[in-house]
Parts: structure tokens; sequence; C-alpha cells
């Protein structure tokens, strides 16, 4: 394992690592995925890790009047993403394969916001049958890229998800799933400085 050590600032001056849960299906699988990579972000220590889930933020579908570049949002969920959004230094998001792509929810969320994605650091979990939802995940590149993000090399990539999740539907990752995660969360941290001082700018 190759895990970046913390630092010794306090806990509240670390950066803050976002998980974005993009699934919103009955029965989905994103949750516990999302919850296990969240107790390894902890586990590892450089971040502030807080967790985004998708289903429970419920936004509605593109219902601003102005481009979101230019921050004039109407809406108190709208603000609210932003602000949830613009406290992040990095970012993961956790991405279900649908159809050879990832979830219109996952692809409203980006689209609602602008400014709050740039120059920020990103990893991609993705999941699903045998493609572990790399499909998903070359389709998130491009997009992320256009919101001024850096999609980092390492990701976390979960084939036949299911068979992870134990009775208690909790997910249980195996050794090389862990040690991927540590691997992506790494370079997070490495990119989080060499990118602050544009976000700062």
């Amino acid at each position: 394992m190759t895990d970046a050590k913390p630092t010794d600032a306090a806990p509240n001056d670390r950066p803050v690592l976002l998980v974005v849960v993009g699934s919103t299906r009955p029965g989905r699988v994103g949750l516990p995925v999302g919850t296990w990579f969240a107790g390894r972000a902890e586990a590892h220590g450089a971040f502030e890790v807080r967790t985004a889930d998708l289903k429970e933020i419920d936004l509605p579908f593109l219902d601003e009047r102005h481009h979101p570049r230019l921050r004039r949002y109407e809406h108190d969920h709208t603000r609210a993403w932003s602000a949830t959004v613009d406290a992040a230094d990095a970012v993961v998001l956790v991405t279900p394969e649908y159809n050879h792509s990832f979830s219109a929810p996952l692809k409203n969320a980006l689209d609602a916001l602008n400014a709050e994605w740039r120059h920020k650091p990103v990893g991609l979990a993705s999941y699903g049958g045998i493609s572990a939802g790399l499909r998903a995940a070359a389709a998130l590149k491009p997009v992320v890229t256009a919101l001024g993000m850096t999609p980092v090399v390492p990701a976390v990539s979960i084939p036949r998800v299911k068979s992870f999740l134990g009775d208690d539907g909790a997910f249980e990752a195996n050794e090389v799933l862990d040690d991927a995660a540590g691997a992506m969360l790494d370079e997070l941290a490495r990119h989080h400085v060499a990118l602050r001082t544009l976000r700062e700018a």
C-alpha cells in the first residue's frame, strides 16, 4: 500500500474530499460502494471526507434560467449544491454503468455548476458487471475535463460488484480494490497540492 501520510495540520485544516454517489435507483449498489470508499478515504488520512448522495440531494433537472458559469442561481437547492462543491478541494465520482455510460443524475449534477468544479482533481470509482464500469468512466473523462477538472490516472474499477456485497448489504472490498483506492487517494492528494494555486487564483 502506498498511502500518503497525513500532514501534521489539525484535521480541520486538511483538504476536503467530496465523494459523490452517482446512482439514485432503488436498490442501488452505489451507496454501499460510496460508503466503503468514504471510509477508506478517512483511513487514508490525507483528507477531510464528505459524502454527497445524489438521491438524497435530489437536484431537479436543470431548472436554472441562467448559465451556471454566471453563478446567478435562483433556487436554494442549486445554491446548496454550489456551496457543497465549492468547499471541496478534490472529488471522487462513484459511478454505475448504464448502457455504456454514466447516470443521468450524475450528468445533471455536473452540468448544474461550472466554476465550482474548476482546477480540482477528480478520481473515478466505477462499478458494474464484467466491464467494471470502465465505459462509464471513459464517458466521464471528457465531461469533467470540459469543466476544468483534472482526472487522475489511478482508478477504482469494480467488476461483478454484487459479489462484493455482504449479507448485510455492505460493500466488502478485497485487497486489490483496497490498494487501488489507496493509490487513487495518494494521487488526489498530490494533485490537490499542484492545483491549489490555480484554485486560489
